[in-house]
């Protein structure tokens, strides 16, 4: 089925968006996962190493509206609890997703455990590898599409011969990673979708079966944080972080590149979002834009995708907001045994 981040990130808008609807209701294609801009706003869905990365418990939500001008947009939104068993060295957490695309509602609902394990490798540098089991189920409202053969000079009829044996598909999937990190920078990778599930509506056998399935996405992300004590008359710390994030799914390829600024409470933040000089499954695609409020327990967090590739002026971009709580009386980056990645 295509639905999700790195497909709806090359093309032109209304053709894939009529594709999406054809593919959908027709026939077999890769999948993608949905994607979020401030993926360290959404730690669990970048990499279950990040569960249980506070001191006690947080919570966050995320949500994402891509392509608003068009009909058939593309609505994400996650909620994840995670808390730190720091007598364990161990964090765990639960991740709930549901991505929703199209005018047939063609919606994809994750739920998942997550398990996080940390330790040391010297006195500078700490190993945090983690685990995510989760279920997901794949729908769509069949009602709500129209079919070629539905279409009638004198109107349209109300049934089709078209529909597929079955409305929902029921699978259980798998994810791991690792991060390696000191108190200045952290570098990663995660797998996810390594049981490579079956999503498709119809019972396919042998070559169209393997088409069918979900390919394993690979991730790659780090950075680097600098740090500038504050004065005695100005005793709030300034911070810049560079960070990156690499990710391959099938034949798509995606890079996001960007730097945050943070001074007590306001973190800004610029991203580009591509791969130069590919011109199939990756390319120039966005210019992103963040402004953030980052207190010590409670953050929030506004961006905006501005397309620089052909969709330009005819999806609307991409909106995102994050927020997140935690039950903590030390923040991530002051912690010597914490990740000092950006919180956006």
């Amino acid at each position: 089925m295509v639905k999700g981040g790195f497909k709806r990130l090359t093309g032109k808008g209304k053709l894939l968006l009529l594709l999406l609807l054809i593919i959908a209701s027709s026939g077999p294609a890769k999948a993608q996962d949905p994607q979020f801009s401030q993926f360290y706003a959404n730690p669990l869905y970048l990499a279950p190493s990040f569960a249980g990365l506070t001191e006690g418990s947080r919570i966050g939500t995320n949500y994402r509206n891509q392509w608003p001008q068009l009909s058939g947009n593309f609505i994400t939104y996650t909620f994840s609890y995670d808390y730190n068993f720091d007598q364990f060295n161990s964090g765990a957490g639960l991740l709930f997703m549901q991505d929703r695309a199209g005018s047939g509602n063609l919606r994809t609902t994750n739920i998942g455990l997550l398990y996080s394990y940390d330790f040391a490798i010297n006195n500078n540098w700490r190993v945090r590898p983690g685990l995510h089991f989760f279920y997901t189920e794949r729908a769509v409202d069949f009602d709500r599409l129209l079919f070629n053969d539905q279409i009638r000079p004198d109107g349209n009829m109300p049934t089709t011969i078209e529909l597929p044996p079955q409305s929902r598909v029921y699978t259980v999937d798998f994810s791991t990673s690792a991060m390696v990190y000191s108190e200045s920078y952290w570098f990663g990778f995660a797998l996810d979708h390594l049981i490579k599930p079956n999503q498709s509506f119809y019972d396919f056998e042998g070559e169209e079966f393997e088409v069918a399935k979900m390919p394993v996405k690979f991730s790659l992300f780090g950075g680097t944080k600098f740090i500038r004590e504050g004065r005695l008359i100005r005793p709030l710390a300034e911070s810049l972080q560079l960070a990156f994030l690499y990710r391959n799914q099938g034949e798509y390829n995606q890079l996001d590149l960007g730097m945050y600024w943070y001074k007590n409470p306001l973190v800004l933040g610029a991203w580009y979002r591509g791969i130069p000089g590919l011109s199939s499954g990756g390319g120039s695609d966005a210019a992103i834009f963040l402004v953030g409020y980052k207190i010590e327990q409670f953050n929030i967090g506004y961006s905006y995708d501005f397309s620089i590739s052909g969709l330009i002026g005819s999806t609307g971009g991409a909106h995102e907001i994050s927020i997140t709580y935690s039950w903590s009386s030390v923040r991530i980056p002051q912690k010597p045994t914490m990740v000092p990645c950006p919180e956006f």
